[in-house]
């Protein structure tokens, strides 16, 4: 079992039109200061990013925020947070969360949410980690997206084993259980010979 005491959580800069989404985001943060879990996160203070900020700051919990100089300048950065890391760039944000991080939650969010996604899934498919990923799939929001990545099982471009690297769930708990019993099953063989 892995001791999920630090988790990086990608969310929306937005809060989405249906108020289940800023819901989830408030219960979450309650969730992560009930289990002592410290919040690793990309530094912002506005959509749910922020107000999973915060739900854990105002209810005794910790976070971290990393955020990149150019972001702060735009006057995005959250001022009230246990801890904030400045970088240059957003490369260097993701791989400060990555390293930081025992796993990762990934909420409703826009594209830099997905680009975040993708990372962390491609490298846990290189092997270059073994930490869990799990989507939050509040109100159905990663319906289409997991049907894409189930079209693309069937067609060939990724591995079934790469696919069960992702874990749902509609319920919180339940997901963070799923990821403190999460063992990685790394793809040993990409590209055989007569694909190269």
């Amino acid at each position: 079992m892995v001791n999920m005491k630090n988790i990086c959580i990608f969310c929306g800069s937005a809060v989405g039109k249906n108020p289940i989404y800023k819901q989830t985001a408030q219960e979450l943060g309650l969730l992560f200061v009930k289990k002592q879990i410290r919040l690793i996160y990309g530094g912002g203070r506005v959509g749910l990013m922020g107000i999973m900020a915060d739900t854990v700051m105002q209810n005794g919990g910790k976070v971290v925020g990393i955020i990149p100089q150019f972001l702060i300048e735009m006057e995005v950065a959250h001022s009230r947070l246990s801890e904030m890391i400045m970088v240059k760039t957003m490369h260097e944000r993701k791989k400060r969360m990555t390293d930081m991080a025992q796993g990762f939650i990934v909420m409703p969010g826009g594209i830099g949410t997905m680009d975040e996604f993708f990372e962390v899934f491609t490298w846990a498919q290189l092997g270059l980690h073994s930490k869990p990923i799990g989507l939050l799939n509040t109100n159905g929001f990663f319906d289409k997206l997991l049907a894409y990545i189930d079209f693309a099982v069937e067609e060939g471009f990724v591995k079934p084993q790469s696919r069960e690297m992702v874990l749902i769930e509609t319920d919180a708990e339940q997901l963070i259980e799923n990821m403190q019993n999460y063992e990685a099953s790394h793809v040993k063989k990409w590209l055989t010979k007569h694909q190269i």
